[in-house]
């Protein structure tokens, strides 16, 4: 039977902006708010706790990483495919995908089991923020197997415009863990009291059931693509190697941030933990307007990627102005909201006097930059949806490694805790400086061939 014609080459653009990107936003925002949630009831077991999982979070940002880049070259791999009507090829992208994500998962099971104290012991030497931070770590390692699975079942959904049921997955599992989170960090309803461990219990639980519904929702309803055991176990060295030439430059560039933030860690550690706990909270609440930009930039690759392998250059360019637009608008609000309510988010996380010393000033200094990168982001999907993650790649490198460490590290030489967060302004501006360059390069070689 001949397929039809999908919705991301006749819906109208902004229509189709919106029915894409909103079940995402939506998904990304109560994404964001367990990440918060988890983050408030581990900070009211301890300053310390919350330091401590802080100090997990480079190594489950590199499992992320692994995870959503090899779902980026999947989905920009399965997108095209589908625009160029190749059938064979966008179903061998989603089974030899998924051997993809078992790969990965083995992967992070061995370093839950054998590097996780190791990790943590060389971001400090307090006993009891190895303790929580092992524990903590190992879980969420061990037990990955549905954060992969999760990730890559939803952007199977993504690919193929089906953003809404991604949307259900991902707010299932994200719904269920702020649930269970009291539960098991508390000991209620006759639950023991794990302690940050029932932080990371509740966290995976969530992760495993969100891969169980995405994997019955693309069986049942992802009519466009195939799945099978027997072609998830049959890999195709073609199909792999394009997908990880559009996901290695992203789990590269994702990995950076997992760079930056241990790094960034060292540095602040010569101030005190809290400066550390600080940097953490901060990481929790801008995930309120990133996140809705990453789920718009999610929904943006699959309609970028369709219409280029359809030829339709009227449509790309209506897709980029809208979308870049509107990013920049949704990050201009977290400016507002972080310059003006700095100490009304501070207090969700039972910050104390010292924490509110240094967390206010960072918010409000750090925020500048948000519209720059609302911007980097939108212009960002281009590179992905038309297999140039490598520009993503070096935007990356040249921003967290060559410009936002230095910065801070010289910063932190001046021996005042407040200057160090004016690196992160000066960093977006040199990646917005970027970022246009190779979004012009690209425009001109690719879009206006067409």
């Amino acid at each position: 039977m001949p397929r039809e014609e999908n919705k991301m080459g006749v819906l109208p653009i902004r229509k189709l902006i919106i029915t894409m990107s909103l079940p995402m936003m939506i998904s990304m925002l109560v994404q964001a708010l367990y990440n918060v949630v988890d983050s408030i009831y581990v900070a009211r077991l301890s300053e310390a706790a919350l330091t401590s999982v802080t100090m997990a979070f480079p190594l489950q940002n590199l499992m992320i990483a692994l995870g959503s880049g090899t779902g980026v070259g999947i989905n920009a791999l399965l997108s095209r495919s589908l625009g160029e009507k190749k059938y064979d090829r966008s179903d061998a992208a989603a089974n030899n995908g998924l051997l993809l994500t078992l790969i990965n998962y083995l992967v992070f099971l061995l370093i839950g089991l054998f590097a996780a104290k190791a990790f943590i012991g060389t971001q400090t030497q307090a006993p009891e923020l190895i303790a929580n931070g092992t524990v903590y770590l190992r879980i969420v390692c061990c037990m990955s197997l549905g954060l992969f699975f999760q990730m890559t079942f939803e952007r199977l959904l993504q690919s193929t415009g089906r953003t809404l049921y991604s949307m259900i997955s991902q707010t299932a599992g994200a719904v269920i863990n702020i649930i269970l989170d009291p539960i098991m960090i508390f000991g209620l309803l006759g639950c023991p009291r794990f302690g940050v461990a029932g932080a990371a219990y509740a966290t995976v639980i969530g992760q495993t059931i969100a891969a169980v519904i995405g994997l019955t929702l693309n069986v049942k309803r992802n009519t466009e693509i195939r799945l099978s055991l027997k072609s998830v176990f049959s890999p195709q060295a073609a199909i792999i190697r394009e997908i990880y030439m559009v996901g290695v430059p992203s789990i590269l560039m994702i990995s950076i941030g997992s760079v930056m933030t241990y790094l960034m860690n060292l540095i602040l550690k010569t101030f005190s933990e809290t400066a550390i706990a600080v940097f953490g909270v901060y990481f929790k609440l801008q995930s309120f307007f990133f996140m809705p930009v990453f789920g718009l930039n999610n929904g943006l690759i699959p309609v970028l990627a369709y219409n280029y392998g359809a030829r339709k250059k009227d449509r790309i360019q209506e897709a980029l102005r809208f979308s870049i637009t509107l990013a920049i608008s949704i990050m201009a609000a977290g400016t507002f909201v972080f310059e003006v309510l700095p100490s009304t988010l501070l207090g969700f996380f039972d910050a104390s006097p010292e924490m509110l010393r240094i967390g206010i000033p960072a918010l409000r200094v750090i925020c500048i930059s948000f519209p720059l990168a609302g911007a980097c982001i939108a212009m960002g999907s281009i590179f992905q949806a038309f297999s140039r993650s490598i520009y993503s790649l070096i935007i990356s490198v040249g921003r967290q490694l060559f410009v936002l460490i230095p910065a801070a590290y010289l910063l932190s030489r001046l021996g005042n805790v407040h200057l160090v967060w004016i690196a992160f302004p000066i960093a977006e501006a040199v990646s917005l400086v970027l970022s246009l360059y190779f979004f012009r390069k690209l425009y001109r070689d690719a879009v206006e061939t067409l």
